[in-house]
């Protein structure tokens, strides 16, 4: 090594639900300018394979050009599509954990940099707290319906102190807020 610091690429978790029914109604919308505002700052997308605010946000960082990254529950490809019956589109790696859900999730939160929650179920409340207790920078799109509704009640009923969390309900905002918490995160003191 030459000395010099190589910077790689931030990691962005965007977590939702796969199924869509309870989100608000411009989730779709809010979701893919997410991933478009992560392509956009040269980070990548990470995941977790499915369907839902997951992949619109994926398909809104491939139409900026963006790359993505699937963490599936799955062991293989196979499973994945037969089994969890999940896609494999707008992914650029899908990394097969074989850990089903709660496992995936784990490897999920702690692959990223940081997490950004958007409308969601109990899977979304699950990568928020893993993300949550491990310090992770967390970005939180109000009014995105969902588990959304709830997280500023869990962290005041938690009594534990704010978290390393911002919020907004602009998409574009959120990512400029949580990039800045990652890039805070990252300085190394030599």
């Amino acid at each position: 090594m030459d000395g010099k610091h190589i910077h790689l690429k931030y990691k962005i978790c965007v977590s939702g639900a796969a199924e869509t029914g309870h989100c608000a109604p411009d989730a779709l919308e809010k979701a893919k300018i997410l991933g478009e505002e992560i392509a956009k700052n040269n980070a990548v997308l990470v995941n977790g394979a499915t369907t839902g605010f997951p992949m619109w946000a994926a398909i809104g960082a491939k139409e900026a050009g963006g790359f993505t990254i699937g963490l599936s529950p799955a062991s293989s490809e196979k499973e994945h599509i037969e089994a969890y019956k999940l896609p494999v589109d707008y992914m650029d790696i899908i990394i097969y954990t074989g850990f089903g859900y709660s496992g995936r999730n784990l490897l999920l939160t702690r692959t990223a940099d940081a997490v950004i929650v958007g409308c969601g179920r109990w899977g979304t409340i699950n990568e928020f707290t893993i993300a949550l207790e491990d310090g992770k920078p967390i970005g939180v799109l109000d009014g995105a319906g969902g588990s959304t509704d709830v997280i500023k009640e869990i962290i005041e009923k938690s009594a534990r102190g704010p978290g390393n969390i911002v919020y907004d309900s602009d998409p574009k905002r959120l990512v400029e807020k949580v990039l800045e918490l990652v890039k805070k995160e990252k300085i190394i003191k030599v």
